[in-house]
C-alpha cells in the first residue's frame, strides 16, 4: 500500500543540526515587509525634520512680528511724551 500524499523525505542531519545548515533559504514576503518598514520608517524621520523646521521657521516669523509690535508701541509712547512735555 504506497500512499502518494506522504510527508516528503527529511535529512535528519540538517534538522537535528541547524548550526552546520550554511544555505540560508530568505522568505521574500518577511524582506519585502522588512524594506516597507525601512522605507516607512525613512519617510517618518524625512518629515519630522520637514515639521520641526517648519515650526523653527514659524517661531522665528512669530519672534520678527513681536518684537516689531513692541518697537513701534514704545516709539509711539517715546512720541506721546515728547508731545506731552512740549507742551
Amino acid at each position: 500500500m504506497t500512499s502518494s500524499g506522504g510527508f516528503p523525505a527529511v535529512d535528519a542531519e540538517k534538522e537535528l543540526n541547524p548550526g552546520l545548515d550554511k544555505d540560508f533559504k530568505v522568505d521574500p514576503m518577511a524582506l519585502n515587509a522588512t524594506s516597507s518598514k525601512e522605507i516607512k520608517e525613512k519617510y517618518e524621520a524625512a518629515e519630522r525634520k520637514e515639521q520641526e523646521k517648519k515650526d523653527a521657521m514659524q517661531s522665528f516669523k512669530t519672534t520678527i512680528i513681536v518684537s516689531g509690535i513692541i518697537v513701534a508701541v514704545a516709539g509711539a509712547i517715546f512720541a506721546i511724551t515728547k508731545k506731552l512735555r512740549e507742551k
